[in-house]
């Protein structure tokens, strides 16, 4: 029956609208005299005058209402602003008739003027009432199904950790979208002044450390993780709370992922190892990006890379002129350009793909010389040590003489920023890689110095997920059945996800200003077993039973 309800009240327009008003608008002022006089025989004017207060109110109201754009609304997502707009325009309705009655009071005198004043005052608040009732009854009525009609026989019980804004607006599109077939049963939040209250008509039912008894009591099927803005330390306290309940964990990506993104069901994903070591969000200065990158054109070299392309995502979100990818490798920029296609921008700015080798300066000089970038990210390297050790003149070729001819061509072409991606591997180079990472930061001051550029470089550390990275190793071992190797039980490293890394590279570009050096805090050191403990699980594996891990030192 409720359905029926919605369904009719959903098929009511603005124009119908407008005759419900005008029916309203015509009866309140009928209303109102009655109410103040008690009844026609004690009104000392005419009927003429009657009909003519009717007529002129309801006109006002009419005109009023559409200049406030209230005959161009979808009700059905009626809000709080629609409610203000309403309210405004109440009260230009009770002076506007306050003054015309005032006029009409000259020609018919009445000694009481307090009746005019009352008259203006009722006949304003009964006919803002009716005109915010008809509508508001469809809102009221799409809540009241959304909370209690929506997929109840087929759809999953869901438990939403977080009960802020993120878990607000996820709890707002399930119930808003039945398609979707989930059913929200409540909050936890660890936030103890939040337990037994209410959002969106749903309670919060307590902290996170008794999610196994709600999992039990309510038939929890599903847990949302809505929490983008939590360190990975807490994601990980909530997943060893949920392991073994034999429920789907889902979360919300960290904010470094989401950017500008709105919180959405779609971007719901299972919980990765990024989730689990993300860090406290980073202050970056969002206006000053957008200020240096907004409207310019911007190249990248190793933009089909882990980095280049995490890069051109986050520049997309600052409105560039035009994205100039550039790499060695066919495939990767394809599939570059096919991950960027779902990216909220996408259609509003140009990004032009190049195949090109940093090392032929010829190629290099054409493409700066067409493109004119204004700002270049240098990305392209080989960094994988052991590799370049065997390889030393392809490191020394690449990383090195790559370097050296997009800055000369930097300055010949007038690039306003360059900034190189560097590695902690340059800090007293032990290896071959490193000791070229370094000859390249060399080159970026001198360049910087000596012809007064913003270039920079920043160092990166170990970047989860990253080609040549720990994480793709392991999750390779645990493919295979295992076992995965560490060197030692006790080891630990420094980590930091692709997103983080690229925002912080982003906020360096800022700040260059003659040759620096950026070095990327990268939070407290990780266990290297706990890593790999992580990946097993998170894999659906049990540790030593499913995969073993091995220590080789």
């Amino acid at each position: 029956m409720l359905d029926k309800l919605v369904e009719h009240l959903l098929k009511l327009n603005n124009k119908h609208f407008l005759f419900i008003d005008i029916g309203i608008f015509v009866i309140t002022p009928i209303l109102s005299l009655l109410l103040k006089f008690n009844n026609f025989n004690s009104l000392t004017f005419p009927i003429e005058t009657i009909l003519f207060i009717i007529l002129s109110f309801t006109i006002i109201k009419i005109l009023l209402f559409k200049k406030f754009g209230l005959y161009n609304r979808i009700w059905k997502y009626a809000s709080i602003d629609e409610l203000i707009k309403i309210s405004v325009v109440g009260i230009a309705i009770f002076y506007i008739e306050l003054f015309l009655i005032l006029v009409i009071n000259k020609i018919y005198p009445i000694k009481d003027n307090y009746i005019w004043l009352t008259l203006s005052l009722i006949d304003t608040i009964i006919s803002v009432l009716g005109f915010s009732l008809i509508r508001f009854i469809i809102r009221a009525s799409i809540r009241i199904q959304e909370r209690f009609s929506i997929g109840i026989k087929d759809a999953k019980r869901v438990l939403i950790v977080g009960a802020g804004d993120a878990g607000l607006m996820i709890t707002e599109e399930i119930q808003s979208n039945e398609k979707l077939k989930l059913k929200p049963v409540g909050y936890v939040d660890d936030d103890r002044k939040k337990t037994r209250t209410r959002l969106r008509g749903l309670q919060v039912l307590g902290t996170t450390e008794i999610i196994p008894s709600i999992v039990d009591k309510y038939q929890i099927e599903e847990i949302i993780i809505a929490m983008p803005t939590a360190p990975g330390n807490i994601i990980r306290k909530i997943y060893k709370v949920c392991e073994g309940l034999n429920v789907k964990i889902k979360t919300i990506p960290g904010v470094f992922e989401l950017l500008n993104e709105s919180v959405s069901v779609t971007k719901l994903r299972n919980v990765q190892i990024q989730d689990l070591l993300r860090r406290e969000p980073v202050q970056t200065d969002i206006t000053e990006i957008k200020k240096l990158i907004s409207n310019k054109k911007i190249l990248i070299t190793g933009g089909g890379g882990s980095i280049g392309s995490e890069i051109v995502k986050q520049v997309m979100f600052y409105n560039p002129k035009e994205i100039i990818i550039v790499g060695h490798g066919e495939n990767s920029i394809f599939e570059v350009l096919n991950k960027v296609k779902t990216y909220l921008h996408y259609n509003d700015i140009k990004i032009s793909q190049v195949i090109a080798d940093i090392r032929d300066k010829q190629r290099i000089n054409q493409i700066i010389k067409i493109f004119k970038p204004e700002i270049i990210f240098h990305a392209a390297a080989h960094k994988h040590v052991p590799l370049m050790e065997s390889n030393p003149s392809e490191a020394v070729s690449n990383n090195i003489f790559g370097t050296l001819n997009l800055c000369e061509l930097a300055i010949k072409y007038n690039v306003e920023n360059f900034v190189l991606i560097s590695s902690d591997k340059a800090v007293n180079p032990s290896s071959i890689m490193g000791a070229t990472k370094r000859v390249a930061e060399l080159i970026i001051k001198n360049y910087a110095q000596l012809y007064n550029k913003k270039f920079a470089s920043v160092r990166f550390g170990n970047v989860l997920g990253s080609r040549g990275s720990v994480i793709p190793y392991f999750k390779s071992q645990i493919a295979k059945g295992g076992p995965i190797t560490i060197t030692h039980p006790d080891i630990k490293r420094y980590f930091m996800t692709i997103p983080e890394a690229v925002q912080l590279v982003l906020q360096a570009a800022t700040m260059a200003n003659n040759g620096e050096v950026f070095i990327l805090d990268m939070g407290e050191p990780i266990k290297i077993l706990d890593l790999a403990e992580d990946l097993i699980k998170l894999s659906g594996l049990e540790i030593y039973k499913d995969i073993d891990i091995n220590f080789i030192g």
